[in-house]
């Protein structure tokens, strides 16, 4: 096989057996890879309604077949898996070098199953692979594994790891891989160290095979040179100040979560944003492979009370522990991050059920006593102290350690917890950003942006603007960038790239770009048709995952707050988010009955039956 390897790797930790087995090339050419072979193999071999922290359950990783190559940020893997925090399937996408080096020694996707009777990790050379002991590393965290492991396996070895919040089946655990970059939505982590699988070691020295190398080379240069066109002055706004630059948009269109979703606006959004971020913390930016943009940040922060350095904050950091929880503290925040890196956490949902917490604090539902210390919005101290007791599951940590919903949920008030399907929103408030509110709860995973981010178009207009505010045909927008962002998922891209240069300026965004590259990587024949029902294959999928797990119409919620609660501030001031007139439309468009259901017709068109 050409840009597949072809290779898969099955890990049995009951019996401490790894298996290689052929990727079948129908299969691969259906479901393309990455997010696409996840769910193809969880469909196929997983009971839907098993226990997430059970050995019944599997963890897929999965590479695309572009990642590994040349081709612009071919740096993207996948992790699939049945979620712990929200009972339903979850797949959290991670860059870096890990992915590439994976791809790079010769295997396509590893299936994980059972659960090892002691730690180990998984050491992968040039696809041979064997379990070992990972007694020794149990307990470290992600950072100090990485050198573990490293100096004991090779110097240049890539790691994907757990740290103490995945072995103490944090619900919102990550899977961070060379010490920051992070598989971290709805709880992986926590699935991985359900396993005792401390860590996934990877050495390769292979180059992925293309079938036609000169043609991948021209499409190569032509889409780096489109998208140096794109930049203004030689570097990118993403380059220059990474995604935090993100908040001037959402606090200019009045949807920046702000108090647990109470308002809009933040009042010292500029403090906590992008330009302030590289111009006090940065050391420099920071590449994924193959990456033509640099949107990472290496920082430092020199604050005696929260001195450190890492990476980030990514925007949707700065707004989960920054507006979402009303703090305005820049140092604080990102040492949270750090934090989060360190002991493998998801920050967003770490930031936003902090926010949750501190809501309940204040209307006087969440005693000072269960918490140990008094609990406000704007507390930074409380900030960094509950995020390192949370990965510990010490003192209030064990409850933050559940999830938002379950939290709140446990003090009587679940509409508190700013969530769809039990997973705490990216960084959009649905009331001044429509599409979004529609994309949280249709979105497979729950609330998350990267299952299709209408953002784009409605907060920054790439590749071209409409009102966030207005729900009319939001319906045909959202089901069209959700079916292009599975085949982006699936083929081991990363969405910047992919959107704003690959991707015709339409609202259908057709996938012209990685068309042409997995063709001439490949070898295969994709039209613009074939490749985009791709991607709705992904979907529905995904979607009749959910349905066997129970889920329907009603799990594609939003909290009461967001559809009744108007908001009473900024640009968007007097908005709900109309979800019901867009999701009756959203379903008709998908072939899905109006409890949410694909129906035959749409079941039989896509090859399922």
């Amino acid at each position: 096989m050409y840009g597949w390897s072809g290779s898969i790797l099955r890990v049995d930790l009951n019996q401490n057996k790894v298996i290689q087995e052929k990727l079948d090339a129908e299969v691969a050419r259906n479901y393309l890879g990455g997010r696409g072979l996840g769910i193809y193999f969880l469909s196929r071999e997983l009971d839907p309604a098993c226990d997430p922290l059970s050995p019944e359950n599997m963890l897929v990783l999965t590479t695309g077949p572009l990642t590994g190559t040349k081709a612009p940020t071919a740096a993207r893997a996948m992790v699939t898996t049945k979620s712990p925090l929200t009972n339903a399937l979850t797949c959290s996408n991670t860059g870096g070098y890990f992915p590439a080096e994976l791809k790079k020694s010769g295997i396509d996707l590893i299936i994980f199953q059972g659960r090892a009777r002691e730690p180990m990790y998984l050491w992968i050379e040039n696809g041979r692979a064997e379990l070992r002991p990972a007694t020794h590393v149990w307990g470290k965290t992600t950072h100090e594994t990485d050198a573990v492991l490293r100096a004991e396996t090779h110097a240049n070895a890539r790691i994907a790891c757990i740290g103490p919040a995945g072995e103490n089946q944090v619900l919102f655990a990550a899977i961070m891989n060379e010490k920051d970059r992070a598989a971290g939505r709805a709880g992986v982590g926590a699935v991985m160290g359900s396993k005792n699988l401390k860590a996934i070691v990877v050495k390769g020295d292979n180059e992925v095979l293309l079938k036609d190398e000169a043609g991948f080379k021209a499409a190569n240069k032509k889409y780096r040179k489109k998208f140096k066109d794109s930049l203004e002055g030689g570097k990118s706004g993403l380059n220059l100040y990474g995604t935090a630059a993100t908040i001037t948009g959402t606090q200019a269109t009045g949807c920046l979560p702000t108090r647990n979703c109470q308002q809009g606006t933040f009042e010292n959004w500029e403090a906590i944003g992008g330009q302030t971020l590289s111009r006090d913390f940065l050391l420099h930016p920071k590449a994924c492979y193959s990456c033509p943009i640099g949107c990472g940040r290496v920082t430092k922060v020199e604050d005696p009370e929260f001195k450190g350095q890492g990476e980030g904050p990514e925007y949707e950091t700065i707004y989960s522990m920054g507006s979402m929880c009303g703090i305005g503290n820049l140092a604080a925040l990102t040492k949270a991050n750090y934090l989060c890196n360190e002991l493998g956490m998801d920050t967003i949902s770490m930031g936003a059920t902090l926010a949750c917490a501190m809501e309940m604090a204040e209307r006087g539902y969440l005693p000072e006593t269960d918490v140990g210390r008094p609990l406000k919005f704007g507390d930074a101290h409380a900030l960094v102290e509950l995020t390192r007791q949370t990965a510990h599951r010490k003192g209030f940590g064990h409850q933050l350690a559940q999830g938002s919903l379950r939290l709140a949920t446990r003090y009587n008030h679940p509409e508190l917890a700013m969530v769809s399907k039990g997973l705490e929103f990216a960084g959009y408030d649905p009331r001044g950003e429509q599409g979004m509110g529609l994309a949280y709860a249709t979105s497979p995973i729950g609330a998350s942006h990267m299952r299709g981010d209408p953002a784009y178009i409605e907060i920054l207009g790439v590749p071209m603007s409409i009102d966030p505010k207005t729900w009319d045909d939001k319906a045909l927008l959202v089901k069209n960038w959700q079916d292009v962002f599975a085949v982006i998922d699936a083929a081991g891209l990363c969405v910047f790239f992919s959107v704003r240069n690959l991707c015709t300026p339409t609202r259908d965004i057709l996938p012209e770009g990685i068309m042409e590259l997995l063709n001439t990587a490949t070898g295969t024949t994709y039209t613009i048709e074939e490749l985009v029902k791709v991607g709705e294959r992904i979907f529905n999928a995904e979607r009749l995952f959910l349905v066997k797990a129970g889920f329907s119409r009603k799990d594609d919620s939003l909290p009461i707050r967001i559809l009744k609660e108007p908001l009473p501030d900024g640009p968007a001031k007097g908005m709900v988010c109309h979800l019901e007139e867009m999701l009756t439309d959203y379903y008709t468009l998908r072939g899905w009955s109006q409890d949410g259901i694909p129906l035959p017709k749409k079941i039989k068109e896509l090859g399922f039956l």
